[in-house]
């Protein structure tokens, strides 16, 4: 199973064991630029877990280009701190690799004490929100002599390989593009002379490393930034980067910049798998494909069709750093999924906080969060099987408990399927696969269609009992909002319900936008008969785009904040505001809701009240704990937890981050 994915590859002087890959990722450990024992014990967990290759990076090869969030190997000194982590990597069999790195224009100033950033020319970056000043010649070659130093630093820190990034609109990405490349000397202009820096700099780095070491870049495959480079020039990149030296090149997609989403579910999965293809055709070293690679059958094909010769696995292994040894022995479904939601990886990076993961607890917690067996075993009870529940039953199992766990529904997983209902939401479902293996793994006892009741609980005798009642929709203090003929988002999301021509939503929260927008999508062209009109030229071109965007209903959002989307992550809520504009879902903010009733609504928008007809009123205005079981349970002498929304509706992390502490609590007294 899976024989290319686990075949060893040469890569230059090195043989790594099989093709998988885990690549440099901001982590936000550290705010010194230093190594500690959180990033030793993340990388040992990843290198167990089988991958070839874990990256330690991003690692800054000087302090103005990298600044206090990363990591730096610019001094001798940092030299012993990375042996603990080389050493701690290859002694679980993987090759451990380095990234260096310099942000150039996208270094934040507050990141360098309040210093102005560099780059190739004094272009204004929307990404740093800074202008950086344009480097002088000294300029360019100080910071080639630092990749030259550092490279030769991670070579008696003891990694196998180096990679340099030239991708993501980060330094060399800035000097290859006639965007951000305005200069008129010998490193600017042509396409040969924005080539230079990038090229000098691999060179360089093949000189501090010596002939036989391996060494990568990785690129953007196309740049997805106007005026900038496209997959018509990255081969031409890629054989310049082979020339000066590379034995690996590492594929991924465009700039942080980009309004072409680049990680979350909105990509299909392997989505930029092509532009690893277009560089493989034009070089004839080793070639990595990233972005979404999910699955190892995804993985497989990849490498099967020729698209690559490596797959990267980067969020998937925050969420799974098992996935490679489980993929090895044919448990597939056992592989935690990584949605692609981006909540705990790059919207912490984003928010300035270290990277953990919704669906995997133990992510950055690896030496504090660990599942021991059990020295006694107790008779556990679960009420409710969505992620809290779930997360709880499985944790108290693989401890060595004895559990059961009941639904009051006819399956498992809660919340979950309401919340995989909306457009690029499907991911979610991979939760309820997890789940389901590992129920059966752990030989958790399940009940389905079964409320738990104090009787229940009588007749059940068990030692703790942890109570996932959930959470329900609640209707606002707004007169006509009681009216029970009125939907919820949840009746929207639950079932295919008839709904109106004209569609008014009260709540432009996550919640409200995600059903405006599975309202809106209704009606509009499926991909798979956009392909079929555009095959055969049915339809002319201008059409058959307004088919995708144009549904069955006119969408309205009433948020009374003067923004929409307020409680959505910064990485995915401007997908999300430019998917309903698409769409073409009106947004009415600063509206105060005051009456409505089936067919009507009435708000004040600070100065004037309006009202508007709707043939469907929808409301999407916060939820409630379910409260039921838990306030019945302090009078039966059975020590219990609330877990999940039951306890407070939150977020995904909240539930299966809860559930899991509250499982290993059961030996801590709980």
């Amino acid at each position: 199973m899976f024989d290319t994915l686990f075949s060893p590859i040469a890569i230059h002087s090195l043989t790594v064991k099989n093709r998988i890959a885990y690549p440099s990722l901001g982590l936000l450990y550290s705010w010194d630029r230093k190594l500690n024992d959180r990033y030793v014990n993340y990388f040992t967990e990843i290198a167990r877990g089988g991958a070839g290759i874990v990256t330690v990076g991003p690692v800054g090869v000087d302090f103005i280009g990298s600044g206090l969030a990363v990591l730096g190997l610019d001094t001798d000194e940092t030299i012993p701190d990375f042996l603990r982590v080389t050493d701690a990597i290859r002694a679980q069999g993987a090759s451990p690799w380095t990234q260096l790195f310099h942000a150039g224009a996208y270094t934040h100033p507050i990141l360098i004490n309040g210093e102005a950033p560099m780059g190739p020319s004094a272009v204004y970056s929307p990404y740093s929100k800074a202008t950086p000043r344009e480097m002088s010649p000294d300029d360019i070659h100080t910071v080639q002599k630092a990749f030259e130093d550092a490279a030769a630093r991670a070579v008696k820190a003891g990694f196998d390989g180096v990679e340099i990034i030239a991708s993501a609109g980060y330094l060399l990405t800035q000097f290859l593009s006639p965007k951000t490349n305005k200069r008129t000397d010998d490193y600017g202009g042509s396409f040969e002379n924005r080539l230079r820096f990038p090229t000098e700099v691999i060179a360089a780095c093949r000189k501090a490393v010596g002939g036989e070491f391996p060494l990568s870049v990785r690129m953007a495959g196309n740049d997805f930034v106007p005026e900038s480079n496209t997959d018509e020039v990255t081969p031409a990149i890629a054989r310049a980067y082979e020339k000066s030296g590379v034995n690996l090149i590492n594929v991924t997609g465009g700039w942080h910049e980009s309004r072409v989403p680049q990680l979350p579910m909105e990509l299909p999965r392997t989505g930029y798998a092509y532009l690893a293809a277009t560089v493989r055709k034009a070089v004839s070293v080793p070639v990595m494909a990233s972005n979404r690679i999910t699955t190892p059958m995804d993985a497989e094909r990849l490498l099967s069709d020729g698209y690559c010769d490596m797959v990267n696995l980067g969020r998937v292994l925050i969420a799974d750093p098992f996935w490679p040894a489980k993929a090895r022995q044919g448990r597939v479904d056992e592989i935690r999924p990584c949605v692609a939601c981006s909540q705990g990886c790059t919207d912490e990076i984003f928010s300035g906080m270290p990277v953990t993961c919704i669906g995997n607890p133990r992510a950055g917690y690896e030496a504090e969060r660990i599942v021991r067996p059990t020295t006694a075993p107790k008779k556990v009870m679960v009420a409710g099987a969505g992620p809290a529940g779930l997360e709880a039953a499985v944790t108290a199992a693989q401890m060595g408990h004895r559990v059961h766990l009941f639904e009051a529904g006819d399956t498992i997983g809660g919340q979950i399927s309401l919340a995989a209902t909306p457009p690029h939401k499907e991911e979610l479902l991979e939760y309820i696969r997890y789940y389901r293996a590992m129920l059966a793994r752990h030989k958790v006892a399940v009940t389905l269609s079964c409320p738990v009741t104090p009787e229940l609980i009588r007749q059940e005798c068990p030692d703790h009992v942890f109570v996932a009642e959930g959470a329900e929709p609640t209707r606002p203090p707004i007169p006509g909002a009681q009216d029970d003929k009125i939907l919820s988002s949840w009746d929207v999301l639950k079932k295919d319900r008839p709904l109106g021509k004209s569609v008014a939503i009260v709540g432009g929260g996550a919640v409200g936008l995600e059903t405006a927008l599975h309202i809106a999508v209704k009606g509009t062209l499926s991909p798979e008969m956009f392909h079929f009109l555009a095959t055969h030229d049915a339809v002319p071109p201008e059409r058959l785009k307004k088919g995708l965007f144009t549904g069955n209903h006119r969408v309205t959002v009433f948020e009374m904040a003067p923004r929409a989307g307020g409680d959505m992550g910064r990485s995915t809520r401007w997908i999300m505001m430019d998917n309903l504009k698409r769409y073409g879902v009106r947004l009415v903010t600063g509206a105060t809701v005051t009456r409505l009733s089936r067919e009507q609504i009435c708000w004040e928008d600070g100065k004037t009240e309006q009202s508007e007809a709707f043939d469907t009123v929808i409301l999407a205005t916060g939820s409630r704990s379910v409260t039921a079981l838990s306030s019945a349970l302090p009078g039966l002498g059975v020590p219990f937890t609330v877990i999940g929304d039951g306890l407070t509706p939150g977020k995904f992390n909240h539930a299966i981050h809860g559930g899991f502490l509250a499982a290993l609590q059961l030996d801590a007294g709980g």
